[in-house]
């Protein structure tokens, strides 16, 4: 069943043409959920390029972006130990990432004002400015993507995705969606 769209015909995408090439090959092959699953596919490709690409515009490595993501998201300071458990590394790999990042200047070590024994990571103005930088470009092609879409089909589609996500994450547990 093709989808229809009140202003007129439903444009066609690759999608489209994958279906139609596989279906007389697998009869049983349900076209929508080939099509659904085909085009998330496809859409996370796209997305991680973009992602990419910023990167490569912003000079960042993917794990120094990641390191930056993970500190920004403790609002901008956390202990060395807490970055290591966010992003599931040894102690010894978070130090490496964080003598690099010190070094342009992105992040900066200072001693804890409770504990002098503790280090303090800190996200620089210029560390957050290139991870906010980095981020935005994603985020713009998150909403021109999703631009198609009004409010409340966008909360529909943010809906169903849940749904569906719950049914994955209690297959294969939470361990490997986080990220």
């Amino acid at each position: 069943m093709e989808p229809t769209d009140p202003a007129g015909p439903t444009q066609r995408d690759w999608t489209d043409e994958h279906v139609a090439r596989w279906q007389p090959v697998l009869p049983g092959l349900d076209p929508v959920v080939e099509g659904a699953v085909t085009r998330m596919k496809k859409l996370s490709v796209h997305l991680r390029r973009v992602r990419e690409q910023s990167l490569l515009d912003f000079d960042l490595e993917r794990h120094e972006f990641d390191t930056l993501h993970k500190l920004a998201g403790r609002g901008g300071s956390a202990a060395p130990s807490e970055l290591a458990q966010d992003l599931d590394l040894a102690p010894a790999s978070v130090t490496g990432r964080l003598d690099a990042l010190e070094k342009r200047g992105f992040v900066r070590r200072t001693p804890s004002t409770t504990d002098r024994r503790r280090v303090v990571v800190e996200l620089t103005p210029s560390g957050r400015e290139t991870w906010l930088g980095a981020m935005d470009v994603l985020g713009h092609e998150e909403d021109r993507l999703l631009g198609v879409l009004d409010e409340d089909e966008r909360v529909l589609f943010n809906d169903m995705l849940r749904r569906i996500m719950v049914v994955a994450e209690e297959t294969g547990g939470t361990e490997a969606w986080h990220g």
